[in-house]
Order: C-alpha cells, then structure tokens, then sequence
C-alpha cells in the first residue's frame, strides 16, 4: 500500500515560503546580472556628472564580461550543488553578487572600466550556481502534484526581474545618479540573504520551521517519482551525437540573439531613437513582459497537443522552436528598416522579438530531458555553457560593428547578423534535431537499481545487479 495515499495535502505551508525565496532570488539574480545595460547608458552620458568616457568597444567588454565568469561555472555548478545542497550555494551566490553591486560604482571610480569587468566577472563566476541551485531545491521542496505551477512562479522571477530591473534602473539613475542603481540591488540582495539564513534550508528534513505534517506530505509525493540511477556520463556518446550537437547550435544561436537584444537595446533607444533614459528602461522592459506572458499559452499549448496526440514530440518541440527563432529573425529584419523616430513601431518590434523567444522553453530547453532523462541536467549544462561563450562574443561583435551609435545603418547590420544566426541555428536543429530517447541515455553494463513507484527494487533490474 502507498503511504502516500493516506497523506493529504497540507495546503498552504512552508515549501511555499521556499518557493517565495527562490522566486525573489532569481528576480535579485537577473536584476543584478541586466542593470548594467541600463546603467551603462548614464555612465557614458557626457552631459551629466561623474560618468567616463568609455568607447562603444569598451562598453562591448563591460557587457560582456559577466558571462567570461558566468560560462565557467556551468557544469561544475549542477555537480557541487548536489554535493553541498543548494541552500549554501544559492546564498553564496547572491550575497556575492550583491556586495559586488554595493561596491561597483567605487571600483568604477578607482579603477576604471578594467576593475568594473573584474566585478562583473565575479558576479557571473557566483552566478554559475544560480540555476543549478534552484533546480537542487525544487527536487527537494516541490511536491510532485505542486511541481508544474510552483516551478513556474519560481523561474518567473527571472523574466519578471529583468523587466522590474529596466523600468526601475532608468528613474533612479535620473533622480538619484547611475550609482543608486547598484547601491539598490545590493541593498536589496543582503536583505535578501539574511532572510534566507533565517528561514531558507535545503530540503524539508532541514527546515526547523516545518511541520511534520508538510514534511512526510512532500517526502512521500517525491517518493513517488520513480528510481533514480546513477550512471558514468557518457562523454564520448554525448559529443558524437549529432542531435545532441544540433542542441549545441541552437542553445548558441538563442544566446546570440537574446543577448545582443538584452546588451545593446537601452543604447539603440537612447542613440538612435532618442528615447530619455526613464522612457528606455520602462519601454526595454516591455519585451521581457511579454516574454514572461507567453510562456503561459506556449506551456499550455504544447502540453495540451502532446496529451491529444495530434503531433509527436520531436515535431512539437520543433514548431515551438520555429516560432521562438524564426519569428525573432522575421521581426528584427522589420526593426532594421524602422524610419527614424517612430518609436512606437521600434518598440512594437522590439517586443516581438523577444517576446516570441518564449518559445525556447517548450522547444529546444525540453529536448534535453526528452533524449535523456539521465543525464538531462549534463547536457543542459554543457550547451548551456558554450551557449554563454556566444554571449560573450555577441556583445563585442556588436560593438566592433557599430563605430557611431547614432549611426541606424551600422545597427542594421547587427540586426540582420542576429537574423541569420536566428534563421541558421534554429535550420540545424531542424534538420538534425529530435525528441527520441537515445540509447545511450542507459548505458549497457552498469551496475545499478531501479526503485518502481512505491520505492521498492524493481525486480528485473535487482536480479541484473
């Protein structure tokens, strides 16, 4: 009999406090990783005080630079989490992050734009355990029945940071100066972390705080998941498969395109648009907006034709994808060709391109779990590590294209640089893509037990071992 079955739900309780925290980690997480997009638009301003002289080439670096710390992080990330727990990890995370923010603008001030990628470098070194972190503790937190709309407010906090990030940042640079930005996130990450010390833990049989009630409800849902079998990663599979290699490109290509947007946005509206720092950020948050809003119907959608069985994995995720990349592609062509001060149509494009990029979540983010389901968190580590090799490149290819900001031919061409990356990638994954669970997803010849539903030994893999 499945102890499960006698436990009711607890309703309301302190897995939800956990979820609250992660949310808000992940909205102070993004918030520190965007602001210098913002920021960095009233650091270079020459009619106000105490900004530098910084060129588009070293603004490029300053962008940058906190993916050359981020992408070192990724894979090592998953593994320490599930060592150390997520707990102690995700606090190191954003207390760094946020004594890096506080002490940004003097490291600005002393030591140049040099000092001020070495403070973006640390932040995306510590960042690196962000996402593994708080996939740790929703393994450990979530109950099965609870995991699709807990996860979802939880990963919201990225989307929703980013936009509360660029409406915010331009209106306290204008009444408070550039450095408020940071002084804010900083602030906000140690009140953060001192909460999370006094009632975050990383997982139920942690928490001081939680009932007994709660605890056995979520250890017996968790408990019905199914086994867990621990294999030796197939390194020499994984890099001569094609599909997978195809998940590589496309991971590249959305990075590419989704970060050039995320760097370079707030100057193009301030440059070539001629938008007033306060209208930028509140008119660059509305792309993220959108993006968080589409999520929903693309989650809904796809479920819904899988559960139908109208379309098959592969071709679900592919549409998804299609409309994710392709879509992007289209708009940013249109953007290039935007006459000069017709804001409203830039921004209504701009808001389809990204905007749309909410279909990566249901296409090619799914696909690693879809080939295999072992080793789904590997995989999403390694694509999402060179993925974020892109991110640094996109930024600087950006900024040795454009020579003068105020110039919309040269942002036209990166525009149409993105497009084509967008229209390639996404075509390879296409071509060579699928949602088939792969062979090698069990390795044959290893020693190992899967438990069935209940938690006990499945009999067929007991007697093989």
């Amino acid at each position: 009999m499945k102890t499960s079955s006698l436990i009711t739900n607890p309703g309301i309780g302190i897995r939800h406090v956990q979820c609250v925290l992660l949310f808000f980690a992940l909205l102070l997480g993004f918030s520190m990783r965007v602001n210098i997009s913002m920021a960095i638009v009233a650091m270079t301003d020459s009619s106000s005080d105490n900004t530098f002289d910084w060129s588009m080439k070293i603004q490029s670096v300053i962008l940058s630079s906190f993916f050359w710390g981020y992408v070192i992080l990724q894979v090592p990330g998953g593994l320490l989490a599930d060592r150390f727990g997520g707990s102690i990890l995700i606090t190191i995370s954003i207390g760094c992050n946020s004594v890096i923010s506080l002490l940004l603008p003097t490291a600005a001030y002393y030591g140049g734009w040099q000092l001020v990628c070495v403070c973006r470098a640390l932040q995306g070194l510590t960042q690196g355990f962000l996402y593994p972190c708080t996939h740790n503790l929703i393994s450990k937190w979530v109950p099965l029945e609870e995991k699709s709309r807990l996860s979802t407010i939880i990963y919201a906090g990225a989307q929703l940071g980013t936009a509360a990030e660029l409406m915010s940042a331009g209106f306290l640079a204008e009444y408070w100066g550039w450095p408020s930005i940071f002084y804010a996130n900083g602030t906000l990450g140690v009140i953060w972390m001192v909460l999370y010390l006094l009632i975050g833990a990383a997982s139920p049989q942690t928490s001081r705080m939680i009932s007994e009630k709660e605890r056995l409800y979520i250890q017996n849902s968790l408990g019905h998941v199914g086994g867990h079998k621990s294999f030796a990663t197939p390194w020499k599979s994984l890099f001569t498969s094609i599909p997978f290699l195809s998940l590589i490109v496309v991971h590249c290509g959305h990075h590419w395109g989704f970060w050039t947007l995320m760097t370079e946005m707030p100057s193009y509206m301030s440059q070539v648009l001629g938008v007033d720092i306060k209208a930028n950020g509140v008119m660059s948050a509305l792309p993220y907006i959108a993006m968080y809003v589409l999520s929903f119907p693309f989650g809904f959608l796809s479920d819904y034709i899988l559960a139908k069985r109208w379309l098959s994995a592969t071709v679900t995720r592919k549409i998804s994808n299609s409309i994710g990349h392709f879509g992007p592609a289209i708009f940013l062509i249109g953007l290039a060709f935007v006459p000069a001060g017709n804001i409203t149509l830039a921004v209504g494009l701009l808001t389809m391109v990204v905007g749309l990029n909410a279909g990566h979540y249901t296409g090619y983010m799914l696909v690693h779990l879809d080939m295999s389901p072992n080793f789904a968190g590997t995989m999403l580590g390694i694509t999402n590590c060179i993925g974020n090799l892109t991110s640094i490149v996109a930024p600087l290819a950006a900024g040795a294209i454009i020579k003068d900001e105020t110039d919309a031919g040269e942002w036209r061409k990166v525009f149409y640089l993105s497009s084509c990356i967008y229209i390639f990638c996404n075509s390879v994954y296409l071509i060579f893509g699928t949602s088939v669970k792969q062979s090698w997803n069990e390795p044959m010849g290893t020693d190992s037990i899967e438990n069935c539903a209940d938690g006990t030994p499945d009999k067929k893999t007991e007697k093989a071992t």
